[in-house]
């Protein structure tokens, strides 16, 4: 007689991809946190890490150095948007198919990155998005303090009203790209401030990109880079103005560069 077991089979993971696979990793002051992300990364998932290190007051560099990681410091801070497009390029330049972005700082789990990877190795997704929001209850647990978790959820609802899209959350700092998605949208336009993750996602719908959402879970503690209220209020409205001037160039009334070929 064959047993059977009422436990569900754990969900398989994902296969390796084809084609190189480059995780960057926009740093400031993240010297404490680096190894611990570093090694927390599934072996056998990526071809190479980048570390770019925005003028950082600690060691951030040396402690990439010192892990054998590909390291990059900027001769002066040039902002968490401009960290990103030093990254990007990198990647591209190295000949990356698929680019992730993994903060440093260990807020996201490094763990899930085959999950992240996986719609865009399948041709599903031109970019991936991990949402905190997509699990009920998730970034609460996960310690989101509670006037962020609100404008996360308003901000993304208005920006879904522009886009006409249904996201869970468009305030993710963990994403996945595929080297068409980088080669097509023009980034390098873009905020060098926390805006630009916003305006990344309206060009991905401006320019028709597919984009998967994956669930993620997250941690915030003291040793985590993370927005104060103030910076919050600034990324809010340049989010605002952001889906404002999406809604200006779609309708031909004012046109701009960052949604232009």
């Amino acid at each position: 007689m064959t047993s059977t077991s009422d436990t569900p089979a754990a969900p398989a993971t994902p296969a390796r991809p084809r084609g190189k696979v480059v995780i960057v990793m926009p740093a400031y002051n993240a010297a404490k946190t680096l190894e611990d992300t570093f090694r927390a990364i599934p072996q056998g998932y990526y071809d190479e890490v980048v570390v770019v290190d925005d003028h950082s007051r600690d060691e951030t560099t040396q402690r990439a150095q010192d892990l054998n990681l590909k390291a990059i410091r900027h001769p002066h801070n040039v902002g968490y948007g401009g960290n990103q497009k030093t990254c990007y390029m990198e990647a591209l330049r190295d000949g990356a198919e698929i680019v992730v972005m993994l903060h440093p700082d260990g807020q996201y789990d490094p763990k899930i990155i085959p999950e992240m990877i996986a719609p865009i190795a399948e041709g599903r997704a031109d970019m991936v998005l991990g949402s905190r929001m997509a699990i009920p209850g998730g970034a609460r647990r996960g310690g989101m303090p509670l006037w962020k978790r609100i404008a996360n959820r308003f901000l993304t609802t208005c920006e879904n009203l522009a886009m006409g899209r249904e996201f869970t959350e468009c305030h993710t700092g963990y994403r996945a790209y595929s080297r068409k998605f980088l080669e097509t949208i023009p980034f390098l336009r873009n905020a060098n401030g926390f805006v630009f993750d916003t305006e990344v996602i309206f060009q991905a719908v401006h320019f028709e990109q597919r984009v998967v959402e994956v669930p993620i879970s997250t941690r915030y503690f003291d040793e985590a880079s993370s927005v104060n209220f103030s910076q919050g209020v600034v990324y809010g409205l340049g989010t605002l103005w952001t889906a404002a001037r999406f809604l200006l160039h779609r309708a031909g009334l004012v046109h701009s560069e960052k949604f232009r070929r």
